[in-house]
């Protein structure tokens, strides 16, 4: 009596590791879209937090106790008579139009005693990130318009 004994893996067997295959490899690449935006969202924070940090730092040195003149809806946030001409305040904001779609407003007050910078959120296009001159860093459900302040 001859034995026939194949070793190996069926048609079946093999068509079933594919596709558990493609369901893993599909929920993977979900998240990792999810964590890009959280990503992002964490950039435009950061940017921003640079701006508010080195927004002080202008006040009291170049600025002479002023953020400059006004400079409302200054979307591209690229001035050259107010904070936003300081190169490390333009990085900044230039890093966060990038991330953000040219998405962020910044504004300073007539007398420049006052300033604020917001910008869209990733994960949640219909929140901002606002930072402005009284250490004010937060969420907000409204884009921040012409104000000085965050709302």
């Amino acid at each position: 009596m001859i034995e026939n004994r194949q070793k190996g893996f069926t048609l079946i067997e093999l068509l079933v590791v594919i596709a558990i295959i493609g369901i893993l490899s599909a929920v993977v690449l979900a998240s990792l879209n999810t964590a890009r935006s959280k990503g992002s969202d964490a950039a435009i924070q950061s940017d921003l937090s640079t701006i508010r940090t080195q927004a002080e730092i202008y006040f009291d040195g170049p600025g002479g106790n002023s953020y400059g003149s006004n400079a409302a809806l200054e979307s591209s946030c690229s001035a050259v008579d107010n904070m936003f001409s300081d190169p490390n305040i333009g990085k900044a904001a230039a890093a966060a139009n990038t991330i953000d779609n040219n998405n962020v407003t910044c504004n300073v007050s007539a007398g420049g005693t006052q300033y604020a910078v917001s910008a869209q959120m990733v994960t949640n296009t219909a929140t901002y990130w606002c930072v402005d001159s009284t250490s004010v860093g937060k969420v907000e459900n409204a884009a921040l318009g012409s104000a000085t302040v965050c709302p």
